[in-house]
């Protein structure tokens, strides 16, 4: 975080210092609300949480070297405190403050992304393409809610040159909350999908809420957008901002021709505007094509070099842990290990890839665990991705849980499948089904959500240690 006093502090998140602190000592350590990450010079931000309570950790984060604590009562501690009345609304204000700080004094660029899918990916891509242009910062792993999204904000310093932020909600008015914190300059919409539909409570809404990052952006901004989804693309009427265009098609800005998947990665060709250029990820899957599009486009907008810009997006080895990682396992075996996060949309694109790498001898196995945040309609969902799994031809299914069980009952039921499916109750009884089972040629998908436990399992099975 850049350097602030602790009066600084407390006058912008409206909080009372602690009697005794000297209110004009200097923070300018990382921001954290897990103690076990504090370090020396920390400001530890003690917030209740769902399971537990920051305040019951802040002794623990003091210990760790914690130079400024932030909770909602007072507390007695050897190191300054202020107190606020709302923890996660003064992490908003001291991320707001710190952006409008380097906004107004340095050359900050802010790109803001979300979707249904996918933004985590194309935050990584972006990542790896502007570090190559100075100093950018993005968020670690997928920080992008309430909490972990202005963290990532306040990683910046007076020399950033970009900051990229994921924006995810489950919710109306998450995405316009964060939004009003970053004020991106650009911002990416990538899909609207079936992820979250749960909590929002429809695809309708899910399309609303992703909205509310185009709502808000001035006429000076630029919003990047999925032009094959239409959803998305209806965004442009909602927004003043100048709109950009990403996808398949040919109105899209940039769009990709030659589009070609193989166990060792991803390949097409970058059409633009000024030029085509062959770009070989090697990232498994052809729906990250959609996310590399994205971030060229942005990358563009910028004015960076295409082949600049290619050549980070080739030098990635993958996508994220636990996101289309491939795996070689000593069965022979090839793991292909996607159980971080899970809707109908992301497992669906899972299985085509699976099934476009089917071996010539080895055998096509999808091992999945439940998708969360699916409401009422989960059942069917997950009946949808077994009936799905049958129709496409995977040779093995085997389904996780009493949560996915449909997905197994549905595939049984597809009279004309050739292929088999197994139900376990538990991720260790899939590795042990799998581990006695797997040979030499095998292509294995694991794909759940992060609640499932299963991307441990797709780590056993290739030897990796977590």
């Amino acid at each position: 975080m850049i350097a602030l006093t602790i009066a600084d502090i407390a006058t912008i998140v409206g909080g009372e210092i602690a009697p005794g602190v000297d209110a004009t000592l200097v923070i300018d350590g990382s921001v954290q609300t897990d103690s076990r990450l504090v370090e020396a010079g920390s400001l530890f931000f003690a917030l209740q949480g769902e399971e537990t309570d920051g305040y019951l950790y802040a002794p623990a984060a003091v210990v760790r070297g914690a130079a400024l604590v932030i909770a909602e009562r007072p507390i007695e501690l050897d190191a300054p405190v202020i107190v606020v009345s709302d923890g996660v609304a003064a992490l908003a204000d001291l991320a707001r403050a710190v952006v409008t700080r380097v906004r107004s004094s340095g050359d900050l660029t802010v790109v803001a992304i979300t979707g249904s899918n996918g933004k985590t990916t194309t935050k990584n891509m972006l990542g790896a393409i502007l570090s190559r242009v100075g100093p950018t910062v993005a968020p670690n792993d997928s920080f992008n809610n309430h909490i972990g999204a202005p963290i990532s904000m306040l990683r910046i310093s007076f020399e950033t040159r970009y900051l990229v932020v994921e924006m995810g909600a489950s919710h109306c008015g998450e995405i316009a909350h964060l939004a009003g914190i970053a004020l991106p300059d650009l911002a990416v919409v990538l899909k609207v999908g079936l992820a979250h539909v749960g909590e929002f409570g429809g695809v309708e809404a899910t399309q609303a809420a992703k909205s509310e990052l185009v709502t808000g952006l001035g006429e000076h901004a630029v919003v990047v957008l999925n032009a094959d989804d239409e959803r998305v693309a209806s965004m442009a009427q909602l927004t003043r901002a100048s709109v950009r265009w990403f996808g398949l098609g040919t109105l899209a800005d940039i769009r990709a021709t030659h589009v070609r998947g193989s166990a060792t990665g991803t390949s097409f060709t970058a059409v633009t505007p000024e030029r085509e250029m062959t770009v070989q990820l090697r990232i498994v899957g052809e729906h990250h094509v959609m996310n590399a599009l994205a971030a060229l486009t942005v990358a563009r907008e910028l004015g960076l070099d295409l082949a600049d810009s290619v050549a980070a997006l080739e030098g990635m080895h993958r996508a994220e842990r636990w996101r289309m990682e491939v795996l070689p396992a000593p069965s022979g075996a090839v793991i292909i290990n996607d159980a971080y996060n899970a809707s109908p949309d992301s497992t669906a694109a899972a299985l085509r890839t699976l099934v476009q790498l089917r071996p010539a001898l080895g055998r096509s196995i999808a091992v999945l665990g439940e998708m969360t945040e699916l409401g009422d309609a989960s059942a069917e969902h997950h009946a949808d991705i077994g009936r799905l799994a049958a129709a496409l031809g995977v040779d093995e299914l085997v389904v996780v849980g009493s949560a996915a069980r449909s997905a197994h009952d549905a595939a049984a039921a597809v009279s004309e499948w050739t292929g088999h499916t197994a139900f376990v109750d538990t991720p260790d009884l899939a590795h042990d089904l799998l581990d006695a089972w797997l040979r030499d040629g095998d292509v294995v998908l694991v794909k759940s959500s992060k609640s499932a436990g299963l991307r441990f399992v797709g780590d056993r099975l290739a030897g990796v240690s977590a």
